[in-house]
């Protein structure tokens, strides 16, 4: 224990301010640390600064040497042209009677009434998509979501309707919500 310089209070060993008179006591550095030790933590954080440099270059160097050449890639999207009509052409009969496929290579909105795991099997997402056909939402039909890339893979999306812009689906919207109460709009991109 020690005196403080300016008040002769006493202070104990790593204390950084007298707490009678508040002035910053001597020796007191990084957390109470001076002098050598407070030389080591600056060590330490340089070594794992350089540390940290050595394996991003390695990373780097590692992931230059797996590109199998000088092919360039270029990233297209944005989105589609909206067609003339304002609502998209009626897709083909899908496989089970009354229920519709998703236009091959068209993008779109629709409106998702219910998104079911595909480790359940197909038959769940039919059961749901004929209960939709019952409540005369129409057209009704079924997405594998692992083929669009504007949905989340693995699951079966019972869908009702096929439309050109988010507006129009929106409009949509309030009869599959009297089905599904979840219904949300979604953008379909292949």
């Amino acid at each position: 224990m020690t005196d403080c310089p300016r008040c002769g209070a006493a202070v104990v060993s790593g204390q950084e301010y007298c707490l009678e008179c508040g002035v910053r006591l001597p020796g007191a550095g990084l957390g109470g640390r001076g002098g050598a030790t407070g030389r080591a933590w600056l060590l330490r954080a340089f070594v794992a600064s350089v540390v940290a440099l050595v394996g991003a270059a390695a990373a780097v160097a590692a992931t230059e040497r797996s590109s199998g050449g000088d092919e360039v890639v270029t990233a297209t999207g944005g989105f589609a042209t909206v067609p003339s009509s304002s609502t998209l052409a009626s897709p083909p009969q899908g496989r089970a009677p009354g229920i519709v496929e998703w236009p091959a290579g068209d993008d779109g909105w629709t409106i998702a009434l219910a998104s079911l795991p595909q480790t359940q099997g197909r038959k769940p997402a039919l059961a749901r998509a004929r209960q939709a056909r019952r409540k005369r939402l129409s057209p009704v039909g079924i997405l594998d979501s692992s083929s669009y890339a504007s949905l989340h893979p693995g699951y079966w999306i019972v869908f009702t309707g096929i439309y050109a812009s988010e507006a129009e689906a929106t409009s949509a919207l309030q009869p599959a919500k009297s089905f599904a109460r979840t219904a949300t709009v979604r953008r379909v991109v292949p």
